[in-house]
């Protein structure tokens, strides 16, 4: 069709009656005389119409756009995240334009409602229910411990031992090999709180270093068992552990299935025993903790007649005490010193040999990547509480003598970054000749260094030397080297 001369589309005419607006609008521009500006440009009234339109789309742009802003506002206000918009609004956006979200700030968000907050907590317990550990009682339990891998290199007079503890007399082959036997599996539980404020805690670790060396004969052995209740200033604890005048030990991979420096200067033996501590505040910077409490020793000789071995008494009570001073000064310096005592009888062979002991042990930290820490015992009959054996020697069916016996041990740490650190440690413990028959430990001295690095947070690379040496009453002293490669994973 052809208006004021020129073709014009069907499609165009039928749009402009379908908007009786833009009808009567054309109508009443039609009555007015065209202004000076569109006489200059030469515009018909088709062009206007034209520009109406154009105008109109525009003002649909918009209006999607704000539509889109209104539901990224409200999917805020709600905690939620925004839908995708519907696909008239995405296409009404046309390409390269900057999105509402993009081109306008964005909203604050706004608290999520009551009722909203309550149901996303229902859903987070009910998720939790699905993966949390408990006992029949409700109580929370953690698992933990390190599967430890040890490859180890043994000198001649090692004994046969995976990690000797002395050093044999008689010599033998070279030994290597590798174990998990080490390993250990661990619960930790949280427990209820009872009178006077205090919180049940408690804590069960176990190994693999019972039965043989063979990797197809581990059993599994109990290593410590404590439940402790635990006031402000007070400490009651019942369980199985490391004697109480000896509760340090040094850091090391390659001997776990004992304590580093057993019979070097470590009592160690983990023995049934109950204790109380109580702690007192010497201002901010300073105070004293003391325990008290009664410990099974563990009684054993290897040097009775064989008739008479029957006749020792294999456990026996005594009384332990140990009181730490600690003091904190500058930023990480710290120091604790605590003296201690052990006093029990053992009975054997119908004689009551006495064992008392007199202890110290110690952590010295002047700055925060150097700790020095160490034992030391003197006294006499120390073999029940984990020393070196022996503890009483049977001479004869008439006369038994307890063994006078001076030990100890100290390590020197050195933390050369987050992740790699580094110990020295050495001790001794050396028996009296006199209370001693022919062919019995007179010393025995072990030192080693070693470096473990963390490859990650719960992952421990772990290399280690160490030499033991031992003397023997009446014969020559042997020695043997150790060395060992660990790789443990914590969990």
């Amino acid at each position: 069709m052809r208006i004021n001369g020129k073709s014009v589309p069907l499609c165009l005419i039928l749009l402009g009656w379908s908007f009786p607006g833009l009808s009567s609008a054309q109508a009443q521009r039609s009555q007015e005389p065209p202004s000076q500006e569109s006489r200059s440009k030469g515009k018909t009234d088709l062009q206007l119409i034209l520009e109406r339109l154009d105008r109109l789309e525009q003002e649909n742009r918009d209006l999607a756009a704000q539509v889109s802003a209104l539901r990224t506002e409200l999917a805020a206000a709600r905690g939620v995240a925004p839908s995708n918009p519907p696909a008239a609004v995405a296409q009404a956006t046309p390409a390269g334009t900057p999105s509402p979200d993009a081109a306008s700030p964005a909203p604050q968000t706004a608290s999520a409602p009551v009722e909203e907050r309550v149901a996303v907590q229902e859903q987070r317990t009910a998720d939790l229910e699905q993966t949390k550990v408990e006992t029949a009682h409700r109580l929370p339990v953690t698992l933990t411990g390190m599967v430890l891998f040890n490859s180890f290199l043994n000198g001649r007079y090692s004994g046969g031992y995976e990690y000797p503890l002395t050093a044999s007399p008689v010599s033998g082959a070279s030994g290597s090999g590798a174990t998990l036997s080490q390993s250990i599996l661990g619960l930790t539980f949280q427990g209820p709180r009872i009178f006077g404020g205090g919180v049940v805690s408690g804590q069960l670790h176990m190994d693999f270093w019972g039965g043989s060396s063979s990797s197809l004969n581990h059993l599994i052995r109990l290593r410590v068992a404590t439940v402790s209740i635990d006031w402000k200033n007070q400490s009651l604890t019942i369980g199985q552990d490391k004697p109480i005048v000896s509760p340090r030990d040094p850091t090391s991979l390659a001997q776990v299935a004992y304590a580093p420096l057993t019979y070097a200067g470590n009592p160690w033996f983990w023995q049934p025993q109950i204790r109380f501590e109580q702690r007192v505040a010497l201002g901010a910077n300073s105070g004293i903790r003391a325990r008290l409490g009664v410990y099974e020793t563990s009684e054993s000789t290897s040097n009775a007649i064989a008739e008479y071995a029957n006749y020792v008494a294999s456990a026996r009570p005594s009384l332990e005490g140990r009181f730490e001073l600690w003091h904190k000064f500058g930023k990480d310096g710290r120091i604790e010193i605590a003296p201690g005592f052990h006093t029990s009888q053992t009975h054997a062979f119908g004689y009551s040999i006495p064992s008392r002991l007199f202890t110290t042990d110690w952590l010295i930290q002047p700055v925060a990547k150097v700790q020095l820490t160490g034992m030391f015992f003197t006294g006499q009959d120390a073999s029940g509480i984990g020393a070196l054996p022996d503890g009483f020697t049977l001479f004869s069916p008439y006369r038994i003598t307890a063994v006078d016996t001076t030990g100890g041990w100290t390590q020197l740490s050195f933390l050369a970054t987050q992740r790699l650190t580094f110990n020295i440690f050495g001790g001794q413990e050396s028996h009296s000749p006199i209370d001693l028959l022919a062919g019995e430990i007179t010393r025995n001295f072990e030192y080693a260094g070693n470096a473990i690095y963390k490859l990650g947070s719960n992952v421990v690379l772990g290399i280690e030397a160490a030499q033991v040496r031992t003397s023997f009453l009446q014969q020559s002293g042997q020695l043997v080297n150790h060395y060992d490669a660990a790789l443990g994973y914590l969990f």
